[in-house]
């Protein structure tokens, strides 16, 4: 077969330089008809060989009524099921065919287009959970979540660690990455977490309250929806890679603490591979709207009788009560620092403790302590115990 480089070089020689076919037939000792061919023809010679039939075109049928059953149908399980039938090809024709097929069997592919977010717009919501627990106190470590917000216009972005998924804890690491970022955005996008989302696109009420005391609009993502808060998701694989790994953290004010330098100083104040700018310097742009003077109460709260037991229980701990206030109505707050109880009727304070989030503890205040034991019938202070001099140890044992 004549090769592309000879074909060429015989026209080139005949429409350059001119030369006779009679004279190209000499140099070349090619059939005068061959070159003829070769300059009538515009095209490269290809190589092409009888078309034989396949291995695999009785099974087409096969193969197509497997994949409409079960569009994710393995290649090598629909090659084991041709064999019986009479498949004698390799497997690397049958997955060539297949990858050419599968996609008028399978569902239609999702597709996606480009999202430019107005300032202000929307601010985007997740947990993250970091990989180590973090230390509590009393010797014990927890399982951490941090709330993280990020602003569809500027990417700016905040963090905040709670202990729960409960309501109050979500609800107040809301607020806290609110008041990071300095201001109210129109809505709060969040996934359907169980805590916030009540079914069927629906806010709980204490989330609805919560949005509509600030008040600021609230949007969840369709199931299995990922991709449409993915300025956030793409936050936490950041904070992946460049915040926790290599860290330490003695207790969660030192976690909080670190993360709050992290966004402030890394995550913020870096220039943005896709905005081209630091989203600290795109802030000022966003529009966001005046926080209110007060951010929604979310704190806990329940009304109780104290016991002659004198303690209220909150997140498996046990905090001490005022035990004179014994059989009086208190309510009882436990915030993410503190657990106050007042007097529902006087207002006194029945206790106020700093929150621990370890477990299994019981927390006794000191004025507690006393007033229980005054109240037993035993002193307040223990009795004085006498103290022997030294030198009646230096007469009873020799030097």
């Amino acid at each position: 077969m004549l090769g592309v480089e000879q074909w060429a070089e015989l026209r080139r020689r005949h429409f350059v330089q001119g030369i006779s076919i009679r004279q190209l037939q000499r140099d070349s000792g090619l059939d005068r008809k061959t070159i003829r061919r070769v300059l009538r023809s515009d095209a490269p010679p290809r190589y092409t060989r009888t078309a034989t039939g396949s291995k695999l075109a009785p099974f087409k049928e096969e193969i197509h009524r497997l994949l409409r059953d079960d569009s994710r149908l393995p290649n090598v399980r629909v090659g084991e099921l041709l064999v019986p039938l009479g498949y004698t090809g390799h497997q690397t024709i049958l997955d060539a065919y297949l990858r050419e097929v599968r996609p008028f069997f399978a569902p239609p592919v999702r597709t996606y287009q480009r999202t430019v977010y107005r300032p202000g717009e929307l601010c985007q919501f997740d947990l993250w959970r970091p990989r180590r627990p973090i230390p509590v106190g009393f010797g014990q470590t927890r399982p951490g979540y941090v709330v993280v917000a990020a602003l569809g216009y500027s990417r700016a972005a905040a963090g905040a660690l709670i202990f729960s998924k409960e309501p109050q804890d979500v609800l107040w690491g809301i607020g806290r990455c609110i008041s990071s970022l300095g201001g109210l955005p129109q809505t709060l996008v969040w996934d359907r977490e169980g805590a916030l989302h009540a079914g069927g696109g629906r806010p709980t009420a204490a989330y609805a309250s919560f949005c509509g005391q600030l008040p600021v609009g609230w949007h969840f993502c369709a199931r299995g929806d990922a991709e449409a808060k993915g300025v956030v998701e793409r936050v936490q694989q950041f904070m992946e890679t460049s915040f926790e790994p290599g860290r330490l953290f003695a207790a969660p004010p030192d976690f909080q603490e670190q993360l709050d330098g992290w966004f402030d100083g890394r995550a913020n104040g870096r220039v943005h591979k896709t905005l081209r700018v630091r989203p600290i310097d795109r802030l000022a742009a966003e529009g966001l709207r005046p926080l209110p003077e007060r951010l929604p109460d979310v704190d806990w709260q329940a009304v109780v009788r104290i016991a002659p037991d004198p303690y209220v229980r909150i997140d498996t701990n046990d905090y001490s009560l005022d035990p004179r206030l014994v059989g009086r109505r208190v309510l009882v707050r436990a915030s993410q620092t503190e657990v106050r109880a007042v007097a529902l009727d006087t207002g006194e304070v029945a206790a106020a403790h700093p929150r621990t989030f370890a477990r299994h503890q019981t927390i006794t205040a000191l004025a507690h302590a006393r007033a229980l034991r005054e109240l037993r019938g035993a002193p307040a202070d223990p009795a004085e115990v006498e103290q022997r001099s030294l030198a009646a140890y230096d007469r009873l044992i020799p030097a």
